[in-house]
């Protein structure tokens, strides 16, 4: 009785357009008041409790960083520097979204922020270029959803701090899956771009595309390019953590986009702290509120009984890894990947640990299947975003954005059977 009341009230409160958070606290305080004796006040001491922890730091953080080299002429330089290398081969402003959302993953860690950040400058640009402005704006929201898997990622944090793995490793097995989703991506805008006839891109009047016109962009934009490499190569290095990388990352972004690029300014610095500040405070209550969830589920062992009802529908390892993406893509298109990582790690952990699935691969691939409901109605946060900077209607991007969806789903598909792409460099690294 108690699970079916849990999930029926859930699914009736998001029906309704109730916040995610506020559907979760109460579906739990409802089904704790009319099926058990737990004191409701366990609902505040896990929201509380959950949010006690240092690894989580790292969100607030990531995404001050983000907005700020977003605001500060981190993100406009890689824009540039990808452009002159390749903006003029066919479908080259396409390519370049892509290959500017991986650099940009690599520094916020989030999906929404690279759709902010690439979109509102790529998106009037590919237009200008010729491409439609539906094809565009389908591009840079599938594009977004490296943001969560290239590292930094916000999901990856939660994961570790939900099951205890290394964040470091989680990063690290983020990197291979991320740039090959990046390269399908781009594959599949050379074909429709040949298909389209969408060609390359102009450069500013005086300029001609050559070594030089490289040379000078690479330098122009070299403090931009090492913001992966000083947050990332720290991390590995040993010389910070994750949660600290990204406290390193808004000292770097303040630094550079004021002495350097010289565009950072105090409105821009409080601008950033004050989306961040409401940004921070969506999920972390969101955050709180799913850790109250997921415990309950815990308390009431619903995890166990629904691994053993999966497991005895198949003992066939293939299939049950299907059946457990299926189900997270039906689930990301309706609630959003945080919350839906809290939550569902606790029932599926018990399965995969059964069938033998490294727990760091599993949460790459739920990362990736969750990261694939930003781009699919009705939740679709990216795709929200890179309608309001479009000012396209969703219909109108949809379309546009399944072909790029269907190579997500391909890459998805190798990153679950093929546990190597994940585990390679882990492996690699840490010697495991």
């Amino acid at each position: 009785m108690a699970p079916i009341l849990l999930f029926a009230a859930l699914l009736i409160f998001i029906a309704l357009s109730v916040p995610i958070g506020v559907a979760l606290g109460l579906a739990t305080l409802l089904t704790m008041v009319l099926t058990s004796n737990i004191p409701v006040v366990m609902i505040t001491q896990n929201a509380f409790a959950a949010l006690d922890s240092f690894p989580l730091l790292a969100i607030p953080f990531f995404i001050l960083a983000g907005n700020l080299m977003s605001q500060g002429g981190i993100s406009k330089r890689i824009v540039a520097f990808a452009n002159s290398m390749i903006g003029n081969v066919t479908g080259g402003l396409g390519t370049v979204t892509v290959i500017a959302c991986m650099f940009f993953a690599a520094i916020s860690g989030s999906g929404p922020a690279t759709v902010s950040a690439i979109g509102a400058m790529m998106i009037p640009e590919m237009e200008k270029s010729g491409y439609s402005r539906s094809y565009a704006t389908g591009l840079t929201a599938v594009a977004g959803t490296i943001g969560v898997i290239i590292p930094p990622s916000i999901p990856f944090v939660i994961y570790g701090v939900v099951t205890g793995q290394s964040i470091g490793e989680l990063f690290l097995a983020g990197i291979i899956p991320g740039i090959m989703i990046g390269f399908a991506l781009i594959f599949v805008n050379l074909l429709l771009s040949k298909k389209q006839g969408y060609k390359g891109s102009s450069l500013p009047e005086g300029q001609n595309r050559g070594c030089g016109y490289m040379l000078s962009t690479f330098l122009n934009s070299f403090w931009a390019l090492l913001t992966p490499v000083i947050v990332l190569g720290g991390i590995y290095g040993g010389i910070f953590t994750p949660t600290e990388s990204a406290v390193i990352a808004i000292v770097y972004s303040l630094f550079v986009g004021k002495f350097f690029f010289k565009e950072m300014t105090i409105k821009i610095f409080i601008d950033s702290v004050r989306e961040t500040a409401v940004m921070t405070g969506i999920t972390l209550f969101t955050i709180g509120l799913s850790m109250s969830f997921a415990s309950y589920l815990t308390m009431e062992q619903i995890p166990v009984r629904i691994a053993n009802f999966i497991t005895s529908l198949t003992d066939s390892k293939f299939f049950i890894l299907l059946l457990i993406n299926i189900f997270l893509l039906i689930v990301g298109c309706f609630v959003d990947n945080i919350s839906s990582m809290i939550i569902l790690t606790p029932v599926f952990m018990p399965i995969i640990t059964q069938f033998g699935v490294h727990p760091v691969h599993f949460g790459i691939f739920m990362t990736v299947a969750l990261a694939i409901g930003f781009v699919t109605p009705p939740y679709g946060a990216n795709l929200f975003i890179a309608s309001a900077v479009s000012r396209l209607k969703l219909e109108q991007i949809v379309p546009s954005a399944v072909p790029f969806l269907i190579a997500l789903l391909v890459c998805l598909l190798l990153i679950t059977y093929f546990p190597q792409i994940s585990l390679f460099l882990p492996n690699l690294l840490f010697g495991k």
